[in-house]
């Protein structure tokens, strides 16, 4: 956006060299010329050929460069070294050894020298940077400062940015030779200035391209340097409470899963005249078994976070957890007879190799088409997840007989066009068309739901059918 009255002032203390350059080829493609309503002096226009072209007066703030969506411009800003103060000379026959330079120095340039009966206070050329904070304490003016640099801030001044002018261009935190005198706010993306560390140079008031650079009392001064530190505290604050949840989700999810291992094997474990299920469903394509998981999973969260649950927190975590898919071959039985190879849908899943005749790789998309294929029934197929119903939460361990059935429905306005569901697809079910939307044919599903499981927006939505045995 343009500083409102905008007046360049005076010249800037450092020479700034800016080369740049522009891909017309680019440029080309693109009607809205962002890049002209984004400089803040006019420096960008069009030249009478219809190509974008920058006048002397480009300071190399870059925002056009960074406002350009076809990465056509190039610049780069060299900025001279910074004019530094003279090192400040002390008038030993002023100087009292109070030690009020000494104390306030930022750099520890400054010390104590005896010489004689005299003592007084001596600067370390080395490590001073000229910001005349010893200048300012002195209380009986021996310190001199102030020779080449405007020293026009009097009676106390501060200098403040003004937000509502500034552009966000960063030139006054390339230009002030004080170090941590000008930062920049996490919350408001702007630069500010610190007014301890601020050695009142006015270089930064000299840069400045929108005059939102000015002098203020130094207490207001403070007030708006406490209000924005306080402001970007209480932002690092939430940052980290962010942090700190984004963790325990990521417990949570590590939590589920190896639950779902113990759950697993502890049914694996067991007899089938031993296993008493909560709740049991023969399905058309599947073999469903409920356990009610609901104490299990609470008790463990709560000994491994120290917190307290219920099962209504749970329910989107839950209902959100991918299933655990596996399936494997009785080696022992299965007599290499290759139909399940011939039905699998992705290359390379399924391959001979003696002596244990068939192998299935992690290609595997558990589709259960080589399960339906296997006349001995030498495949099994399971899938374990949890569901929450009520206030419940049941662990469901499935074993699949036959490919499932059901309906796909994809959401065009959630949808990104990424294209990971086609690229996943073992069956070309999917494909991306000429809008970015995905067409979606029904004949070509598997409803192995590899889709559904990647979709990093959670687009497709597959329900499947549950018709039970007759």
């Amino acid at each position: 956006m343009k500083a409102e009255g905008y007046e360049r002032f005076g010249k800037s203390i450092r020479e700034v060299e800016v080369q740049w350059d522009i891909d017309d080829n680019k440029c080309a493609h693109c009607a809205d010329k962002p890049c002209i309503s984004s400089c803040p002096i006019d420096a960008v226009y069009l030249d009478p050929n219809g190509n974008i072209r920058l006048r002397d007066s480009c300071f190399g703030c870059v925002l056009c460069r960074n406002s350009c969506p076809y990465d056509a411009i190039y610049m780069e800003t060299k900025i001279a070294e910074p004019i530094k103060e003279n090192v400040p000379n002390i008038n030993k026959a002023l100087c009292r050894s109070c030690g009020a330079c000494v104390l306030n120095c930022k750099t520890g340039a400054i010390h104590l020298k005896s010489e004689g009966s005299d003592t007084f206070s001596e600067i370390d050329e080395d490590k001073c940077m000229r910001c005349g904070y010893c200048y300012r304490v002195c209380p009986t003016d021996a310190i001199k400062y102030g020779e080449i640099l405007p020293r026009t801030v009097k009676g106390g001044k501060a200098i403040v940015v003004n937000h509502k002018k500034c552009i966000g261009c960063m030139t006054c935190t390339r230009v002030c030779p004080s170090k941590g005198s000008i930062l920049i706010s996490e919350t408001l993306k702007l630069p500010y200035i610190n007014p301890g560390y601020c050695a009142r140079c006015e270089e930064c008031m000299h840069a400045c391209p929108s005059t939102a650079i000015k002098f203020s009392s130094r207490k207001r001064a403070y007030a708006e340097y406490s209000k924005i530190r306080t402001s970007d505290t209480i932002s690092e604050i939430v940052d980290k409470d962010i942090s700190v949840l984004s963790h325990n989700i990521s417990r949570i999810d590590r939590i589920i899963s190896d639950l779902a291992i113990q759950f697993s094997n502890e049914l694996d474990e067991q007899c089938e005249s031993e296993v008493e299920p909560d709740d049991f469903n023969d399905f058309k394509c599947s073999l469903e078994l409920k356990f009610n998981a609901s104490d299990v999973i609470i008790k463990k969260f709560e000994d491994i976070t120290g917190s307290n649950y219920s099962i209504a927190e749970f329910n989107n975590i839950i209902d959100s957890f991918p299933p655990k898919r596996r399936i494997f071959v009785d080696e022992f039985r299965c007599v290499g007879c290759g139909e399940c190879i011939n039905v699998c849908p992705v290359e390379g899943a399924i391959y001979l190799d003696y002596p244990a005749p068939v192998h299935i790789t992690n290609k595997c998309v558990y589709c259960a088409k080589c399960v339906e294929a296997c006349r001995f029934d030498y495949i099994t197929l399971l899938e374990e997840s949890f569901e929450s119903e009520d206030d419940k939460i049941y662990y469901i361990s499935s074993e699949i007989h036959e490919p499932r059935e059901g309906t796909l429905e994809i959401s065009n306005i959630v949808c990104q066009g990424c294209g990971v569901c086609v690229n996943i697809c073992p069956t070309d079910a999917l494909k991306l068309n000429d809008s970015d939307h995905i067409d979606f044919t029904e004949d070509n599903c598997i409803y192995c739901r590899e889709c559904e499981y990647l979709c990093p927006v959670k687009a497709i939505q597959i329900t499947l059918n549950t018709s039970k045995q007759l």
